[in-house]
């Protein structure tokens, strides 16, 4: 069964993605979603399961069903990775941990560059609140050192995650390799029009995590719409796997 695809940078990329933040079981979840049809795969460092994840990559494709070429693997920059001279190092650790030699699309995670060097994920000031970069770099700094990484063939592509309009303009504007991809929130109770217009005016493909509304997240509350219970998407839903086992239109 042939895989929908999308343009992106260099590369073509499954419309249709596997998160791997909020997995039980990433090694086992990834091996079935691969059985199952998935050839993209959204990873992260923060997510703190890349090495479970690629032992399952090395096991599917030791198998012979599919090759690496057969699947679009995303990862992305940590906050605390921002300064230059720590992308490389981080983006290193990534490809080790996923038994990669090279990345499809590396994405700066978010645009909020953390204090490094204090050890562990999130850092945090006395009062548990974030802990910013003391020397934060511009972003021009950290797209410098993501463009290298392309040049060295450690990524296919490069992009953001979690930036405005005015972040990527600001990219855009420093970059001799520009950014093919934006991850971002967006679903019908938050469509983000304004930025996949502003996307598709500067041949950026637009990713969309949680395109259910993230129904499972732990700050929803109780009295807000969850999207798997909206009526026009369950009428959606209905025609579209009406037409997809018919061939109706």
């Amino acid at each position: 069964m042939s895989t929908p695809t999308i343009k992106c940078g260099v590369s073509q990329m499954p419309v249709v993605g596997f998160g791997t933040s909020r997995t039980a079981d990433p090694g086992a979840e990834v091996e079935m979603a691969i059985n199952a049809g998935y050839r993209h795969f959204d990873c992260a460092s923060c997510y703190e399961n890349e090495q479970e994840i690629g032992l399952a990559f090395t096991k599917m494709l030791s198998c012979g069903g599919i090759k690496r070429e057969d699947l679009f693997i995303t990862s992305k920059l940590w906050g605390t990775n921002h300064r230059g001279h720590l992308v490389e190092a981080a983006c290193d650790k990534t490809l080790s941990d996923l038994q990669l030699d090279y990345l499809d699309l590396y994405l700066i995670h978010w645009p909020i560059p953390l204090e490094p060097g204090l050890g562990g994920r999130d850092p945090n000031d006395h009062n548990g609140m974030p802990l910013i970069d003391s020397k934060p770099p511009p972003f021009s700094e950290t797209w410098a050192a993501m463009e290298k990484l392309v040049e060295s063939g450690k990524c296919k592509n490069i992009g953001l995650s979690n930036f405005n309009i005015d972040q990527i303009q600001e990219i855009l504007d420093c970059a001799e390799i520009k950014p093919v991809n934006i991850q971002v929130e967006s679903h019908p109770l938050f469509p983000n029009t304004d930025l996949l217009e502003f996307c598709n005016k500067h041949d950026i493909s637009f990713v969309s995590f949680g395109p259910l509304g993230s129904p499972g997240r732990s700050w929803r509350k109780e009295e807000q719409l969850s999207l798997l219970h909206d009526e026009d998407v369950l009428k959606i839903a209905q025609k579209t796997w009406r037409e997809c086992w018919t061939g109706a239109s």
